[in-house]
């Protein structure tokens, strides 16, 4: 199976430091490359890949300001989608954008939504509700007029996770950047679980104790 990955490039993938998406990006394509899974990947020319890498940004345009975000976005999805026909499968990880090529392929394209930046973007995914394929990150991050055939949560590198079965007296709380997607999830896990929360500024998720894990999905 030949598949294409569209990688965010406001950061390299995998990041240096902050970029979900890319990180999301890298650990899914290493993954399927691991299991015989024939992937192109399409990122900035700085990303790291053990499968075959398609750049046409140089650099992450949130590491290079001097890069203009919409001349290579445009760029970047228009070289995935021009080669759309090379793929059994596309996994569009950049939003909304490149939904406005979907139709003009006939190559399937599943898109996973990795949150809403805003209510404003909802027009695109509505208008191609019907033609695309959307996967949400967890069941309580869905929009209810839209279609969704999975829900599949980011997966972790558990190399870079020490675990301690003992666990402790309190718990590190990563809250996304986008504060949206986690407004009041701090307080509604002090509420129900008893415990303190330390609050972190990070994206990557642990492995909470079970009875609090069901308050966060």
């Amino acid at each position: 199976m030949r598949i294409g990955i569209l990688a965010p490039i406001a950061w390299r993938t995998p990041p240096r430091h902050y970029g979900p998406w890319e990180r999301v990006c890298s650990l899914l394509t290493e993954g399927l490359v691991e299991r015989g899974v024939e992937v192109t990947l399409f990122a900035t020319a700085d990303s790291e890949t053990s499968a075959n890498l398609q750049a046409v940004c140089p650099r992450g345009y949130e590491e290079d300001r001097s890069l203009d975000p919409k001349v290579w976005e445009g760029l970047h999805i228009a070289a995935a989608f021009e080669r759309a026909q090379e793929f059994d499968l596309i996994h569009n990880n950049f939003d909304f954008l490149p939904l406005t090529y979907s139709a003009l392929v006939e190559t399937p394209i599943v898109t996973t939504i990795h949150g809403f930046s805003s209510p404003r973007i909802l027009p695109v995914y509505r208008r191609y509700n019907e033609h695309g394929h959307y996967v949400s990150i967890s069941n309580a991050d869905r929009d209810p007029s839209l279609n969704y055939v999975a829900t599949v949560y980011h997966g972790i590198d558990i190399e870079h996770f020490t675990f301690r079965p003992a666990g402790g007296d309190g718990l590190v709380f990563l809250q996304s950047r986008d504060e949206d997607i986690w407004l009041g999830g701090v307080a509604a896990t002090e509420d129900r679980s008893g415990v303190g929360v330390d609050h972190a500024d990070a994206v990557l998720v642990v492995t909470l104790v079970a009875e609090i894990r069901p308050v966060l999905i």
